[in-house]
């Protein structure tokens, strides 16, 4: 909004020039967000402990431990995240790029699908939301509408294309099927997301580094000479995800103040899904489908650790981990919480550290 209304009148207010910047406005989205969540989350922290009696449900075959130190902990916290980076994103945002609104249309229709399904809970007074098959048909309508508007603005010739890492100009031609690999490049990545977000701190930290890695992606892009250089496909547009990415970055650091341990609220299904949705959506949008596997490596394998689980268990009635997703397993091995959170931000950035090398070892 303030580049639409603002930048035209550089030419008599010189200052206003530096709104055409994408890192300028990158950096003021970040700061924004996160006093967003400075200044609004003790009021929304309050309010869902007002509506939220007993808190947070909480897993009665998760590890013993949480229903003592858990217990009481208002969830839905993602709203505080989901309404910082809209209020933000439209602030800062150039919204006469297409790829904003494609962000916005997904991070809010899977948060409110989220939002959904932690109500559901709370309802029930039960871990177990709305159907699966529900949230999922959800998820996959949202992502293939993201999908039709992506391909309609994808530059010529590439549309359904597939970007190989560390390879010079290797493309693949997905042809038609490129449309269910981008929706389940979506879908994927936000129960991604929502399977890490089990302990105090574990899944923010993550996403705030993927978002780091993404913007500078997603600059890189947009950028023609850049994206010429290292010898990316240029996406007209791109750059301006970089404003959205700062904005995550923000409201994650603003709601880690809030989540840190012991969490005064929980994320929910509301900000992971959502999250987790607009990553895939960056992913899509910069053909960078195959380096979000690396970068956000940390979600890939605690959702790897969950599909084994039930697999090995369904084939031999036995359990690979004591407990699925992963995070659970050390738990139960005797891992104090605050040891497992911070050694998963440890694989997190060693992960995106190898992602962030595609853009040059090709």
């Amino acid at each position: 909004m303030f580049y639409w209304f603002l930048y035209p009148l550089a030419s008599e207010f010189p200052v206003l020039n530096v709104l055409r910047y994408i890192t300028f406005r990158t950096a003021g989205a970040m700061l924004t967000a996160l006093l967003i969540c400075f200044l609004t989350g003790p009021c929304v922290i309050r309010w869902l402990k007002k509506k939220q009696k007993e808190g947070q449900p909480i897993r009665k075959d998760g590890p013993e431990s949480h229903l003592l130190t858990k217990q009481g902990t208002p969830t839905m916290g993602g709203s505080l995240i989901l309404g910082s980076m809209i209020i933000t994103t439209l602030l800062w945002g150039n919204l006469f790029d297409p790829y904003i609104w494609i962000l916005l249309f997904v991070t809010t229709g899977f948060g409110l699908v989220g939002g959904y399904d932690d109500y559901m809970k709370l309802k029930s007074r039960s871990s177990k939301g709305v159907s699966a098959k529900l949230r999922l048909f959800l998820q996959l309508l949202i992502s293939a509408i993201a999908t039709y508007f992506i391909m309609k603005l994808s530059p010529i010739g590439h549309e359904t294309t597939l970007s190989i890492p560390f390879f010079k100009e290797l493309f693949l031609n997905l042809g038609w099927f490129f449309i269910p690999f981008s929706i389940v490049v979506m879908v994927g990545s936000a129960n991604a997301v929502n399977l890490t977000d089990g302990l105090d701190g574990l899944a923010i930290v993550p996403v705030m580094i993927t978002a780091g890695c993404f913007s500078i992606i997603s600059y890189v892009v947009g950028h023609s000479l850049f994206a010429d250089y290292l010898q990316l496909q240029h996406v007209a547009g791109a750059g301006e995800i970089s404003v959205f990415c700062g904005v995550i970055i923000g409201a994650g650091l603003g709601f880690l103040w809030f989540n840190a341990p012991p969490a005064m609220v929980f994320m929910g299904d509301t900000g992971s899904l959502a999250l987790g949705g607009a990553f895939g959506t960056i992913a899509v949008i910069t053909k960078h489908e195959l380096v979000l596997f690396i970068i956000g490596g940390l979600f890939v394998l605690e959702t790897l650790s969950v599909i084994i689980q039930v697999a090995y268990f369904k084939m031999t009635g036995r359990r690979i981990f004591l407990m699925a997703p992963m995070h659970h397993h050390f738990e139960k091995k005797g891992w104090a919480e605050p040891t497992i959170v911070i050694r998963f931000w440890i694989i997190s950035i060693v992960l995106a550290l190898i992602g962030m090398t595609t853009l040059k070892l090709r």
